[in-house]
């Protein structure tokens, strides 16, 4: 299972949220620390979600992911603000190895169906769900887009690999829904990255017995609930 360190960043800050509430925020610092902090455990991959351009739309994390690879070298899964075929690009451009779409799927489907055909595995489909429904719009918009639908679609489209966050359990350090993640990606036939309320080595290694792809970590490794370099090496067994 691979795990991603999350840098949520917010107004160039590095923070975390908690159930994606802008007005519940935890501000850490600089990113590019948190990132070479992350590498310094082990870390191979890194997550970094502009909060920003998720509730507004405009992007503004490219810089950033530039001088995290590099100064880190880690592969950079990317999202949060990208609306069209030039934000992808911008960011693909900028650094990042693939990124996830959510909002742009439910808003502009032709569009991304345009972005899987030239980016391919480059893209990973964002799947934020609330009562078992698509959200989008940094989750302030609830959709009638049923999230396992969704993923059954990204999957015909040729998509292999999906970011799953259960909105209410996110920043909330309450355990992750593991039985929702599984049938996700038992349902869609996607690689499932799991995202909302990872709080305990334990959360971990219950994904990892599912078979789970891979994790996003967040709150736990800010907060020391999680000890980074000892879940890498527990997961990698």
């Amino acid at each position: 299972m691979i795990l991603f360190p999350a840098i949520d960043i917010l107004e160039g800050r590095a923070v975390r949220l908690t159930k994606g509430d802008k007005n519940l925020v935890t501000d850490y610092g600089d990113p590019v620390e948190f990132a070479e902090k992350w590498a310094a455990s082990g870390a191979k991959w890194l997550h970094v979600v502009d909060l920003s351009g998720a509730f507004s739309g405009e992007s503004g994390i490219d810089a950033v992911i530039t001088e995290i690879k590099n100064r880190t070298g880690l592969k950079v899964q990317s999202g949060g603000g990208l609306r069209t075929i030039k934000d992808i690009e911008k960011r693909l451009g900028a650094g990042a190895d693939r990124v996830v779409i959510g909002t742009m799927a439910i808003t502009h489907p032709d569009d991304f169906a345009l972005a899987v055909y030239r980016f391919k595995e480059k893209i990973v489909a964002g799947i934020d769900a609330k009562d078992g429904y698509f959200a989008v719009k940094g989750w302030t918009e609830q959709t009638d887009v049923r999230a396992d639908e969704f993923g059954k679609k990204c999957k015909k489209m040729g998509l292999t690999c999906a970011l799953f966050t259960d909105i209410s359990k996110d920043g909330a350090m309450q355990g992750v829904n593991v039985s929702e993640t599984v049938r996700m990606q038992r349902e869609t036939g996607l690689d499932i990255i799991a995202s909302g309320g990872i709080s305990s080595l334990s959360d971990l290694m219950k994904l990892k017995e599912e078979g789970v792809y891979g994790a996003v970590l967040g709150k736990s490794i800010y907060s020391g609930a999680i000890d980074l370099a000892e879940a890498l090496k527990e997961v990698r067994k």
